[in-house]
């Protein structure tokens, strides 16, 4: 699952779908606080003795036969006769099924962005290998829904076929005669609709574009296409809204599916994009009905539209929504600031133009507002996460926090650069200094590296892309991130090619220099991930640890890279209580 456009910033269809809903949960809340409610009186003793293949990520004791686990911590990690004199009669003792591995962190994705279609039939490239089958799944989701009801589809991506195909009114008309269709384009600029639908919404071949939007012709009447948001918003009106249960559903299922990856927690980039501080309250109350898949660390969104910087974070502030606030499953952690675009949409700001073009994209700050809005994030005790996609945007950032951060505890909040897509030999010397880390969207490689050495940006500047062992040249701890739903939550994929940087479309090696050694890989999912997200109690299964671990069919620390993505999960386990299981 990908798509081409950038889940950093919310889409204008996403926030009028679902921000009425996300804000009728509420704004008050009260963690949860599991682990204080069950920890053991008596920590010298295991609650849970757990027997099997173990593998730490501990360099100092990378291999072990068994841990002691008691109050959600590690107590005892090594041989039987080394942990005897923990348990006792009344120690549970489990033997996993599989090689037990620290819980994956996945310290880039988004929950809210995600949810608007969800549940939505996949019509990507890698679900639907030709045009025909695109139209095939269309018609048979038809078949099976209800005269009326709608039938959609998300990820279908015309440029990755033959002839750059268009689901066409008509094309969708003949396999859905009976009901509304509605179809989204992977980069979310454009749907693709059916008669029934523009019926629905009152259009017709007399409408007028609105500023901004298109509604595609052929000779002079409605083609079906839609674009961009003002004209995409007059077709979404029509399509029913989610419940509470549904939004709360859908939560679980994204946590889930990270759960089932073998992630044990998760950092969500854009909290409050639609709904404020209802997000973070939203979390928390479902929390405490039943704890959550996955622990969730929250990046609070730093503009809001119709408010200053300042009144965001005094918003966030009176909610009690402060730096390191929360609990031990959801708890917040930085201020989310997005600079620029998304690279494959030829949003993402570069210092020359993109191929074929006049245009190298463009910031979305002035100096001085981006010198605000950093500002207020760090007054108010914040670690700073930055979106910056194109080399002068990482240059654009990077020379204003190079002038504010020494005035503001300089590296100690761990400050995180996101996506860092291209980057100079001296942007990561600077960064470095500066205490600012990278975390990569890794599948950029493997998903989108052909188009950007063929079409995008040319060979040199994509032999930039994700420059993983240059960050750890440069002294930085780099994590990998998934960026979901831009690609699927799967960290093992994400450091598969971080070490092979093999590309999707022709399986060549897109810059062999750049290929991180497989330990590298792995701590980037892991210890380096929990250090960005200030959880360094979790990454790696050692004494004072948190007992976070995962069950999977084969240990990463001592397998091939080629067959990490093909991994699979058993179980998961949080404070070492079950999270999810197969």
């Amino acid at each position: 699952m990908h798509t081409t456009t950038c889940n950093c910033s919310v889409h204008p269809v996403t926030r009028a779908h679902l921000s009425g809903v996300l804000g009728s949960t509420g704004t008050t809340f009260e963690p949860a606080n599991h682990r204080a409610r069950h920890r053991n009186a008596a920590p010298t003793r295991a609650e849970l003795l757990v027997v099997g293949q173990i593998s730490t990520n501990d360099p100092w004791n990378p291999t072990a036969e068994a841990m002691a686990v008691s109050g959600g911590s590690i107590i005892g990690i090594g041989t039987l006769a080394q942990l005897e004199g923990l348990t006792d009669a009344s120690t549970t003792v489990v033997r996993p099924d599989g090689v037990v591995i620290p819980g994956l962190i996945e310290p880039h994705m988004h929950i809210w962005t995600s949810l608007l279609n969800l549940t939505w039939p996949d019509l990507s490239h890698e679900a639907c290998a030709t045009f025909d089958d695109v139209v095939q799944v269309v018609k048979d989701t038809a078949a099976k829904t209800p005269d009326g009801q709608f039938v959609l589809g998300k990820l279908f991506d015309p440029s990755l076929y033959p002839g750059e195909p268009v689901l066409t009114r008509a094309i969708l008309d003949q396999v859905a005669p009976n009901n509304p269709v509605l179809v989204m384009n992977a980069s979310m600029h454009y749907l693709y609709v059916n008669s029934a639908t523009f019926a629905l919404a009152g259009i017709d071949d007399s409408v007028m574009d609105p500023p901004g939007g298109t509604f595609g012709r052929a000779d002079g009447r409605l083609d079906g296409v839609v674009g961009e948001a003002p004209a995409m918003l007059r077709v979404f009106d029509v399509l029913p809204k989610p419940s509470q249960k549904d939004i709360a559903d859908g939560i679980d299922t994204i946590l889930r599916t990270a759960a089932r990856r073998g992630v044990t927690s998760v950092r969500e980039a854009a909290t409050g994009t639609l709904a404020g501080v209802g997000e973070v309250a939203l979390l928390h109350q479902l929390n405490g009905a039943a704890r959550l898949p996955v622990r969730v660390s929250t990046a609070q969104f730093a503009l809001v539209p119709g408010k200053t910087p300042t009144q965001v974070s005094e918003a966030w502030t009176a909610a009690g929504v402060t730096p390191f606030s929360g609990d031990e499953m959801v708890r917040a952690d930085a201020w989310k600031v997005v600079t620029d675009g998304s690279n494959q949409g030829r949003s993402g700001y570069f210092m020359q133009p993109y191929l074929g073009e006049v245009s190298g994209g463009r910031a979305n700050f002035t100096p001085e507002d981006l010198r605000e809005v950093f500002t207020v994030g760090l007054d108010a005790g914040w670690q700073l996460m930055v979106h910056t996609n194109g080399d002068a945007a990482v240059e654009f950032a990077l020379t204003a926090l190079e002038e504010l951060l020494p005035s503001h505890g300089g590296h100690d909040m761990r400050h995180r650069f996101e996506h860092v897509s291209f980057t100079t030999d001296d942007q990561l010397a600077r960064m470095a200094a500066a205490g600012i880390s990278p975390s990569f969207l890794m599948n950029h490689v493997y998903y989108w590296g052909a188009a950007f050495r063929d079409s995008i940006l040319g060979p040199a500047r994509a032999a930039r892309l994700d420059r993983v062992a240059s960050a750890y040249a440069a002294g930085m701890l780099p994590s990998l991130h998934s960026d979901y739903n831009v690609s699927e939550i799967n960290p093992l994929l994400s450091a598969r090619t971080a070490v092979l940087r093999t590309l999707e479309a022709d399986g060549s090696v897109l810059n062999a220099a750049e290929c991180a050694t497989p330990a590298q890989a792995l701590a980037a999912i892991t210890t380096n991930a929990a250090w960005q997200i200030h959880a360094d109690d979790r990454g790696s299964l050692e004494v004072g640890k948190r007992a976070d671990w995962a069950v999977v069919s084969a240990d990463p620390w001592s397998s091939d890279a080629a067959t990490w993505a093909d991994i699979e999960v058993h179980e998961t386990y949080i404070d070492g209580t079950p999270a999810w299981q197969s």
